[in-house]
């Protein structure tokens, strides 16, 4: 069968959207304590790129990247991640979904206690089916790239925070996701250890078919970023292209 190629990409051709939100409405509570967190976010997040979401604390940040997770759902609006809208996946095909697709790195490292470094970091690839021998390998190479490999053995109540955070990290990446979305990731990190995850995480979202998240308020990581968006009482207020300025 003959197979006919589609002309070469042009080096200015648009990036791919990777997550599209659209109208998304969050609200938590019921009756007269019910409260909307998110009011109608439109937001794309592209290809390629390392997108940072900023803004003051108790603005709706972390509820957003739930809800692009899959993790939350919203009662308005549609999330589609490289084109599949989560809203129409079942309980079990969103979690499948989110398995192979999206690393999320929690704030507080949600670690497995009564397994090591380097089993929890293989967890997302066991989860899809690779072998135990893989799934060790890559999770101890991982954990050797965030500066880990002299406490590959050790349970997360034996590791410091900024070495749990590191652990998070490398789960989140162990399984090549095409979406990584991370909360906070240097807040328990040093200024040495938060430029090497840092560096780690922009090497991932450079390829032209994935993309990475960063919710944070730590300016030491902003030089990081390709596009800054600013959040505001559970809203979109704009967003930025380096150079960025003060105000972040």
């Amino acid at each position: 069968m003959l197979t006919l190629a589609g002309p070469e990409p042009t080096a200015d051709a648009a990036p791919a959207v990777a997550v599209r939100c659209s109208g998304i409405v969050k609200e938590f509570g019921a009756g007269e304590t019910r409260v909307r967190v998110l009011h109608g976010i439109d937001l794309d997040i592209e290809t390629g790129a390392m997108t940072y979401i900023v803004g003051p604390s108790g603005c709706g940040k972390t509820t957003l990247i739930s809800v692009i997770a899959g993790i939350l759902s919203a009662e308005a609006g549609e999330v589609e991640v490289f084109g599949q809208r989560l809203g129409v996946l079942s309980g079990g095909r969103l979690a499948r979904f989110r398995a192979e697709t999206i690393g999320f790195i929690f704030q507080q490292f949600n670690l497995l206690p009564a397994l090591t470094a380097a089993e929890n970091a293989s967890v997302p690839l066991l989860v899809n089916g690779a072998s135990e021998s893989r799934a060790s390998r890559r999770a101890r190479d991982l954990l050797a790239a965030v500066g880990l490999e002299q406490h590959l053995d050790k349970f997360p109540a034996e590791l410091s925070g900024g070495q749990q955070q590191r652990v998070a990290i490398a789960r989140a990446l162990v399984h090549e996701p095409r979406l990584v979305i991370s909360d906070e990731p240097t807040a328990s990190l040093d200024a040495h250890a938060g430029q090497g995850v840092m560096a780690l995480l922009r090497e991932h979202a450079l390829s032209k078919d994935r993309a990475v998240i960063v919710v944070t308020h730590d300016n030491r990581i902003f030089h990081f970023a390709d596009r800054i968006v600013r959040m505001s009482d559970g809203r979109i207020m704009g967003s930025e292209l380096p150079p960025f300025t003060e105000a972040h």
